[in-house]
């Protein structure tokens, strides 16, 4: 075996750190018509909501099964196990459809909320993310004539918002 007599013969065996540094540089890529439409068919506030309705209400299932499952019954010990096996599922049952609106409401409430607003800022920030949990709090816990107070009042906090960010 012969040792490399040159320079030459050393620089093409080995490397230089140097090169071995550099990145990759890759051709930026359009994208396809069918992506343009994807991405248009997502940012309709119709399709977020129902999707995040949907997403909302199978993690509430989910939840309410879980929790269903840990109920106790009251009289236990006066049960046999058929009666405590049946008093689990129809807890289970109920529980887990009961989570399931609630999330589901949850999920359309604030998806919807937080696309109108962004589309009505034109802005992407956390404002957007306040306005939408305020919204879907008050939502959540308002019953009847309150329901509608509470939307009025969370009309005009919204509009308040969006008027201020507009004049900024």
């Amino acid at each position: 075996m012969a040792a490399p007599n040159s320079e030459n013969e050393l620089k093409t065996e080995v490397p230089s750190s140097h090169e071995a540094e550099q990145p990759q540089i890759q051709a930026i890529r359009m994208p396809s018509m069918e992506e343009i439409r994807a991405q248009e068919v997502w940012n309709n506030c119709a399709v977020r909501s129902v999707s995040s309705g949907v997403m909302g209400g199978g993690l509430g299932f989910m939840m309410g099964m879980f929790l269903g499952a840990l109920d106790n019954p009251i009289m236990q010990d006066q049960m046999s196990g058929k009666q405590q096996l049946l008093y689990n599922l129809k807890q289970m049952g109920s529980r887990s459809w009961s989570s399931a609106k609630t999330f589901a409401v949850m999920g359309v409430v604030f998806s919807a909320v937080e696309c109108v607003v962004e589309k009505a800022r034109a802005k992407h920030d956390t404002t957007n993310t306040v306005v939408a949990g305020c919204v879907t709090g008050g939502t959540m816990s308002a019953k009847g004539i309150y329901f509608l107070l509470l939307f009025l009042l969370l009309l005009v906090m919204v509009s308040m918002i969006l008027v201020r960010s507009f004049l900024m």
